[in-house]
């Protein structure tokens, strides 16, 4: 395996693509991605080089729906785990998008009726 090779991202580039970003400090959180790899056995980073990470494009996918079902669903690690096996890591960008696009119409639709609520009592 070539290291070089473009399909290989850091651990660093990873997590800029996950927009790991830690709050506080407003730094890549690339701890995120090693405490993943601990609780997640699919994830496997090839080790070259001065033991530096590197990830390839199946592996990135998965981390992606690990964050999704994570930040977005707002999943427990034991409940990403068990989805991910059910699913058998078969989630598709486009289920990403849906489900999203349903929880962003859900909440527009409270921001709606808090709006319509206070302009009515104003």
């Amino acid at each position: 395996m070539n290291k070089n090779c473009k399909s290989y991202k850091t651990i660093g580039e990873v997590a800029k693509m996950l927009n790991l970003v830690d709050k506080k400090t407003g730094k890549l959180s690339t701890h995120t991605l090693r405490f993943w790899e601990k609780e997640f056995k699919n994830i496997k980073p090839h080790l070259f080089a001065g033991n530096r990470r590197y990830y390839d494009v199946k592996t990135i996918e998965i981390l992606k729906k690990i964050k999704f079902l994570l930040k977005n669903k707002g999943m427990t690690i034991k409940g990403a785990k068990k989805e991910l096996e059910y699913n058998n890591s078969k989630l598709d960008e486009q289920n990403y998008k849906t489900i999203n696009k349903k929880n962003i119409k859900i909440k527009l639709n409270k921001i709606a009726n808090i709006i319509k609520e206070i302009k009515s009592n104003g």
